[in-house]
């Protein structure tokens, strides 16, 4: 009976490591200290972190991260890259399976020929959005204005929806 048990038990690690090994968004995460917190499920990172899920990179001065549903909440000095898009801003956190982030504190967006600042930021990476709000800057390419919010789409890279600019003026 516990030879069974046991062949079983065998077969039962081997199928989950294997589905495991296959995932192909398995994440990458460093920090200068790691550890599993066991009541809530959640890794604790401190110092450096870097976490790395898909093409996207997150660093942060401390983040939890849940591997299960790829939640990620961030704060120190957070930056969120993909490709050619990059934020910052003083906390984020990560919806990992809705492919959504939200990002609050100073928020910075750079892009070639587009530089967008506000107090937070809602990216979706499926509709390719970005709803920036409160004391919103654009500078693009030689222009500069402000506005209460702005809708930036990164497919198009088009601003798709903002409100009336508040001050424009050409940027230097």
């Amino acid at each position: 009976m516990k030879q069974k048990t046991l062949l079983v038990t065998l077969l039962a690690l081997l199928l989950l490591t294997g589905i495991a090994c296959a995932s192909p968004s398995k994440p990458v995460i460093k920090a200068d200290k790691t550890y599993f917190d066991v009541n809530t499920g959640l890794y604790v990172l401190k110092g450096n972190v870097y976490i790395e899920v898909k093409d996207r990179i997150i660093t942060a001065g401390m983040a939890r991260v849940s591997i299960a549903s790829l939640e990620v909440w961030g704060t120190g000095g957070v930056t969120v890259t993909q490709g050619d898009i990059y934020f910052s801003g003083q906390d984020v956190y990560v919806f990992g399976l809705q492919d959504r982030a939200k990002i609050d504190g100073g928020v910075t967006f750079k892009r070639t020929g587009l530089s967008i600042t506000a107090d937070r930021v809602e990216f979706n990476w499926r509709s390719k959005i970005g709803v920036f709000s409160g004391n919103v800057g654009v500078t693009q390419n030689d222009a500069t204005w402000t506005a209460d919010r702005v809708t930036y789409n990164v497919e198009t890279n088009a601003i798709v929806q903002p409100t009336l600019p508040l001050t424009a003026g050409s940027g230097g």
